[in-house]
């Protein structure tokens, strides 16, 4: 197995899980994200592992820069053959007193950013028959016990958009199903061991989502399935 996955918003946790099981299967990895040296420790730490990774400076909020990052993947690794989206925004917290413009900082990294990269990296994803992976939370949810949870952790914008980024990826899955290319979510329900969320007490192991999003890859049915 071979290809190039463009692993967005990456950082310690799901997406370096990622990385690192898809490139045991031979892809190359192109990691993205704004900060510098996670990047180049990160492709470091892949090369290490004789895992072709190279690092890709962008804020995945700027639809420009997302279409400029995917050239300059193509130009170093290849055509695309896996999108997968783990960036999400921050912001918009107290939907009663945030400014708009928060709001859409949160969706343009969460929704329309991962857009853009799907429509540029399209012809790409359809002449491999590629993949569009996401990751998904569980603050999406339409549930009062969900909606209390985004509200007391001051995380409203973020469960808006996610919930957003949800319905994107079932529209997507139906849409380009008949061209060949796959959308799939692994929706996380609880705390990620390693990521920037855990305290101590976190119980999902990011191998463990690694692996559900290997097996959409390979299975290429689900639209969504869901760990924790």
């Amino acid at each position: 197995m071979s290809g190039v996955i463009v692993v967005g918003g990456y950082g310690p946790g799901i997406s370096d899980a990622v990385a690192r099981r898809f490139g045991r299967e031979g892809f190359a990895v192109a990691l993205v994200g704004r900060t510098e040296e996670r990047l180049a420790k990160g492709s470091a730490s892949l090369e290490q592992q004789k895992i072709r990774a190279k690092p890709f400076k962008c804020d995945l909020g700027d639809t420009d820069a997302v279409r400029s990052m995917l050239a300059r993947v193509r130009s170093s690794l290849g055509p695309i053959t896996v999108l997968h989206w783990n960036a999400y925004g921050h912001g918009a917290g107290d939907l009663t007193t945030s400014p708009p413009s928060e709001l859409r900082g949160v969706l343009d990294v969460t929704v329309h950013g991962l857009l853009a990269a799907v429509q540029d990296a399209l012809p790409d994803l359809e002449k491999a028959k590629g993949a569009v992976l996401v990751t998904g939370g569980g603050l999406s949810k339409y549930a009062a016990a969900v909606n209390a949870i985004a509200t007391q952790w001051n995380s409203m914008g973020l469960a808006l958009a996610k919930a957003a980024q949800h319905k994107a990826v079932g529209l997507l899955h139906e849409k380009l199903a008949a061209k060949g290319v796959y959308v799939g979510e692994v929706t996380v329900l609880g705390l990620v061991k390693g990521t920037a969320f855990d305290s101590g007490n976190a119980t999902i192991e990011p191998d463990a989502i690694a692996e559900r999003f290997f097996g959409l890859y390979q299975d290429r049915k689900d639209t969504y399935v869901e760990i924790g």
